[in-house]
């Protein structure tokens, strides 16, 4: 990377790397806001004069009013703090040129576009790597760059990668009940996680050897890899994974039960765990009535043993059978809301929620930065910014643009 830092001071694991990030929404972005926050220098672009309105005025629970008099949404607020943001117009001539003089001052360029998007506009992966030859191009799609005609190009959201990638369909309860989506947008949270590993790997590389390369990333695909052995279990055995609700199958009790006041989750994979449970709730049996109610759930004994542990927690709070339970040594948890995990004592222990003061709506509290570095930790330098807040900064500091020249380019509809 270039001199001319942009950030204030540097910080975190991953100072000195630069990314410029020009996706939309919430998959791609949210790989460089992971980066950002742990100290590298994000440019997020947002095409003029709009932005990223879809994610700027999602609401997710709730829109805020801005110091502006307009309003924005919580996940933007959340997802999109610690980059610098700029606006830039590709489609325009004046606007490719610049995108090709900013090149050469970053590290990682990551984007979500159709296929062929920058493409049509002499945006090719050949011509940057021509102008930075150790540049990692980072491209997020639905359904990935090549493969069938009948799919590229086709639109995608977080849903629609969940379907074709076949999280959803082992998601929810057994027919007839219909499938469920993993809330909130899991599938586009997936493939950020993929997309930024593989920039840090593909940065490595050209730290080692000088040569940048492009990365092919379909949401899909990133999805379709966290299946576990679903498809081994197909290819090799023929077999079609259904949908079991919270049930695990194999063993009990891996399930969601009603307490008194609310609901606890109990999570049982060892047998010697499952024999101190029912030692707890009073269910005094031999040892092969206790291994077959353990790893047979489907069976009479199985039955009976879920009826007498769901009738002993239905007699108990909430929070009294969570405490009980990890007394001993068993996994238990409350199913936790907004309300729960604010008030609750670990995460205030662990520092899980800060607050960080946002250029749009001012002092506001959301999820700090995960995980925690010993040594170089990441940090909550600023929040978010209207569109186009910082063109002078960048375009000034890395290309040399004067006020003027970045005011005469904003009114001719380039930035």
């Amino acid at each position: 990377m270039n001199g001319n830092r942009l950030l204030p001071e540097p910080f975190g694991p991953l100072q000195g790397v630069r990314i410029l990030s020009s996706g939309t929404w919430i998959a791609q972005p949210f790989a460089a806001t992971l980066a950002a926050e742990m100290g590298a220098e994000v440019v997020q672009i947002e095409r003029p004069p709009e932005g990223d309105s879809a994610c700027r005025m999602q609401p997710d629970g709730l829109l805020l009013p801005t110091k502006e008099g307009k309003k924005v949404g919580c996940i933007f607020l959340q997802d999109r703090r610690c980059a610098l943001f700029i606006t830039l117009n590709i489609a325009h001539p004046e606007g490719r040129e610049l995108f090709l003089r900013l090149v050469p001052h970053f590290d990682i360029w990551m984007e979500s576009s159709r296929p062929g998007t920058y493409a049509q506009y002499g945006l090719d992966d050949a011509t940057l790597l021509r102008h930075n030859p150790r540049l990692v191009i980072v491209h997020v799609s639905g359904y990935g760059q090549t493969g069938h005609p009948d799919y590229i190009g086709r639109a995608s959201y977080d849903l629609i990668g969940q379907a074709f990638g076949g999280t959803m369909y082992i998601t929810g309860s057994p027919d007839p009940e219909p499938p469920m989506r993993a809330v909130p947008w899991t599938g586009d949270y997936i493939t950020a996680l993929f997309a930024l590993w593989s920039a840090l790997a593909g940065y490595i590389h050209a730290q080692r050897t000088g040569e940048g390369q492009s990365i092919d990333l379909a949401q899909y695909e990133a999805v379709h890899r966290c299946l576990a052995g679903t498809m081994v279990a197909y290819f090799q055995g023929g077999v079609v994974r259904e949908r079991r609700g919270n049930r695990a199958g194999e063993v009990q009790p891996y399930d969601v039960f009603h307490a008194r006041d609310g609901m606890v989750v109990i999570a049982v994979a060892n047998l010697n765990i499952f024999e101190r449970l029912c030692r707890l709730i009073g269910v005094e049996r031999d040892g092969e009535w206790m291994r077959i109610a353990h790893t047979q759930p489907d069976s009479e004994i199985g039955l009976e043993f879920d009826a007498l542990l769901r009738g002993w927690v239905i007699e108990r709070s909430a929070r009294e059978v969570e405490v009980l339970l990890n007394q001993h040594g068993i996994p238990c948890s409350r199913i936790m809301s907004a309300r729960d995990m604010a008030e609750d004592p670990h995460y205030r222990a662990r520092g899980v929620h800060t607050t960080w003061e946002d250029l749009q709506v001012g002092r506001i509290q959301g999820v700090g930065v995960i995980p925690k570095f010993s040594k170089t930790p990441g940090k909550v330098w600023r929040g978010t910014a209207p569109v186009g807040y910082d063109n002078l900064l960048v375009y000034g500091r890395l290309l040399g643009l004067s006020a003027e020249e970045v005011e005469a380019l904003r009114k001719k509809g380039v930035l």
